[in-house]
């Protein structure tokens, strides 16, 4: 019998490799850290080639920790930073530019351009996504029209467009494979998930030919078979699906109406509603949250693009804390964030606004404002978010949500999960393994090859760790929605030419 699944989580900041063994318990864990590239105010990059080699490095690195062979090793499934775009010569494999990240902006106004010419009804018919320079589709326009020779090579047949999950298979198996995950395709603004396939139009909307995409195959079934040079032997990749999807199989969030929310460099919501398409009145994208077994499941989706990020800035940018995990004791040092509140719109505001041209803002400074009210005023803008997006999909769904399954490396935070509930007025529920997304990648690899027999036996093996009652006063409640409701109009006005 195999005795474990290696989970490929390969996320916007970090590569990192998890070995699950049958009870969905963490074995080993290797994770490397990869450069982040700013090559101009709103432009984020990655080196394809350096997401590979550190992916690579910690699927090696989490093997040797605990002596597994890969004889040991029953599956690999593999879970990514979705929307994030990479462009390859299929012949030698090299990159034609560097990944351009799903927090990029540098497309936003030709897709200004799609909304204008009134294309915004459509392309939400097909795709469930709002026109947005987060998605992928612009960015591969982008480095074919900007790339010398770019357009010319994928016109000849010889470039391949792939999101992160993708370029990996590719690497994986050595071009064996080009190949997709529904979750991933939803996410490209070219995949028509009513019909299940490329759609035509929107490849000529954006300019794109066709053969530079990828089979798009359900999100657990054999996609190919690693290459014997890079483990000894073969090991099958059977699971697929970006980031948030996976951790909502993770979390368990099989039945319609159920909810998580990831804590991440973003944040993102998704709430499972059943297996027909609903395009949502609120702003919140609709997207395919997995397929197994010939059937199909959606979400609604908020996504937050700043929210573990916020945390970051604080170290790296203002200096205020040297650790991450610094910033809960700062808060805790002031009982509020005296009258400071902070909207930290460093790359536009997702959900349910959707409005790239505001930027972050501070308001209700005073001399008496400390280091500590601006780490309170930044984790509370995490759920302040998050509030909002809830509130979205509350209305969509027509339904009030009972309880918040949270994940995320933000989660670890007490004050920050305590303050959600009180927000939220519901029940905040922090599992036991809080590495869902590797840990729904680990599931979908698993039950594919019958590592699990099916969804029953690994829902038991889900356990809550901590429970997050709310307790504040409405009145209270109420003055910081207000003061949040406040700091977002001033955000917007501030932003306005």
């Amino acid at each position: 019998m195999k005795k474990y699944i290696l989970a490929l989580d390969q996320g916007t900041t970090s590569s990192r490799a998890i070995l699950f063994d049958h009870a969905g318990q963490i074995q080993s864990i290797a994770q490397k850290e990869f450069t982040q590239i700013f090559p101009q105010p709103g432009w984020v990059e990655h080196d394809p080639l350096e997401i590979w080699s550190s992916q690579a490095s910690v699927a090696s690195e989490a093997r040797l920790k605990i002596g597994a062979s890969a004889s040991d090793i029953a599956a690999i499934g593999i879970t990514n930073q979705r929307e994030t775009t990479v462009v390859w010569d299929r012949e030698t494999g090299i990159p034609e530019y560097n990944a351009i990240v799903w927090q990029d902006r540098r497309t936003a106004s030709f897709c200004e351009q799609l909304k204008l010419a009134g294309l915004a009804g459509k392309i939400r018919a097909k795709t469930g996504l709002v026109i947005d320079a987060y998605f992928s589709g612009s960015k591969v326009k982008w480095i074919l029209d900007q790339v010398p020779g770019a357009r010319k090579k994928a016109e000849q047949g010889r470039l391949a467009f792939g999101t992160v999950d993708s370029w990996l298979a590719w690497k994986f198996t050595h071009g064996a494979v080009h190949v997709t995950d529904i979750t991933n395709a939803s996410r490209t603004m070219l995949y028509n998930i009513r019909e299940q396939q490329w759609d035509e139009e929107l490849l000529q909307i954006m300019d794109i030919p066709r053969s530079m995409l990828p089979t798009v195959k359900e999100s657990s079934e054999f996609l190919g078979d690693t290459h014997p040079s890079i483990f000894s032997e073969k090991i099958p990749i059977s699971g697929m699906a970006g980031d948030q999807h996976a951790a909502l199989f993770g979390q368990m969030c099989l039945e319609k109406g159920m909810v998580k929310n990831t804590y991440g460099t973003g944040c993102f919501m998704l709430m499972n509603i059943g297996d027909r398409f609903v395009e949502s009145k609120n702003n919140l994208l609709t997207t395919v949250a997995w397929k197994i077994n010939g059937q199909i499941q959606y979400a609604f989706e908020g996504s937050i693009f700043i929210a573990g990020a916020v945390v970051q800035w604080l170290r790296d940018g203002l200096g205020i804390i040297r650790h991450s995990s610094e910033i809960e004791e700062l808060a805790k040092k002031v009982k509020d964030t005296g009258g400071v509140c902070f909207v930290p719109a460093f790359a536009g505001l997702g959900a349910p606004y959707w409005d790239p041209e505001v930027r972050g803002t501070l308001v209700g400074l005073t001399r008496g404002t400390q280091a500590s009210h601006i780490a309170r005023a930044a984790l509370e803008s995490i759920a302040y978010q998050t509030m909002d997006v809830l509130r979205a999909m509350e209305a969509d769904a027509g339904t009030s949500i009972k309880e918040l399954r949270v994940d995320g490396g933000a989660t670890a935070n007490n004050l920050l999960m305590q303050f959600q509930a009180d927000l939220l007025h519901c029940k905040v529920i922090r599992p036991q393994i809080t590495e869902t997304t590797a840990l729904g990648a680990a599931y979908l690899a698993g039950l594919a090859v019958g590592f699990w027999k099916d969804t029953e036996e690994i829902a038991q093996w889900w356990k809550s760790e901590k429970e997050f009652l709310p307790g504040a006063s409405s009145e209270e409640r109420l003055a910081g929605i207000k003061s949040w409701k406040r700091a977002i109009h001033a955000a917007r006005e501030w932003s306005k030419k």
